[in-house]
């Protein structure tokens, strides 16, 4: 173990740092309203056509109390939250269900800005899933019927064989969307947006709802 731990150049990685000079976020110049305020940085960072801008990452908590961090993409957001698909089925999916407080992240490193999110995940509609479902490519549809998402599986080719058994069942015209299959939507209560600044003395706007359902608007010490 020391001669491994000894590999490593830890000065060499403790070096690694940048200082943010971009821009600032001052309280006098966000949206009342942090949907509003995720819109405008949203739109900020489709123009500055960062690669897989709706790369969101999601954390969630287990029926053990044991946390999962991994990345999705967001799929619509709208005042009443931030909507993304998956595997009911799935190592996420139980976990909302046996937990259904979440956490959000976006890290934009191109704009030095990330946006921290934290709320409750509700399944969408049937009908909503169904739109969602119709519109992707044929191949992601099968796809959704050949994966048991986070089952062990015994090889590649057990995907591969299920993705043609499916294909072979449904051609690529009529895939229904399977019933293990769907949407979240994350309603907020928390969301943070952090703009990174010179000398590590970041901005930070915090969100808070309020019993009333008023936002609440406050600065965090970096």
């Amino acid at each position: 173990m020391v001669k491994y731990y000894a590999m490593i150049d830890q000065q060499a990685i403790a070096a690694i740092r940048r200082d943010y000079q971009l821009t600032s976020l001052l309280e006098k110049d966000v949206a009342p309203n942090p949907i509003d305020q995720f819109n405008h940085w949203w739109h900020d960072a489709l123009t500055s056509k960062i690669d897989e801008v709706n790369a969101m990452t999601l954390a969630t908590v287990s029926a053990h109390g044991t946390p999962s961090v991994r990345v999705v993409l967001l799929k619509g957001y709208n005042h009443n939250g931030f909507v993304f698909f998956t595997n009911y089925l799935s190592a996420k999916g139980q976990a909302i269900a046996h937990n259904p407080s979440v956490a959000l992240c976006f890290f934009w490193k191109e704009l030095e800005r990330q946006i921290r999110i934290e709320g409750a995940a509700k399944k969408l509609s049937d009908e909503d899933n169904d739109a969602y479902f119709n519109s992707r490519p044929a191949g992601s549809r099968l796809g959704a019927w050949s994966s048991p998402q986070s089952s062990i599986i015994e090889n590649r080719q057990t995907i591969e064989e299920n993705y043609l058994k499916y294909e072979e069942k449904f051609g690529v015209e009529s895939i229904p969307r399977p019933p293990h299959w769907g949407g979240y939507i994350v309603e907020p209560n928390f969301i943070e947006f952090w703009q990174g600044r010179s000398s590590r003395l970041h901005d930070r706007i915090l969100y808070q709802k309020e019993p009333d359902g008023v936002w609440s608007i406050a600065r965090l010490a970096p």
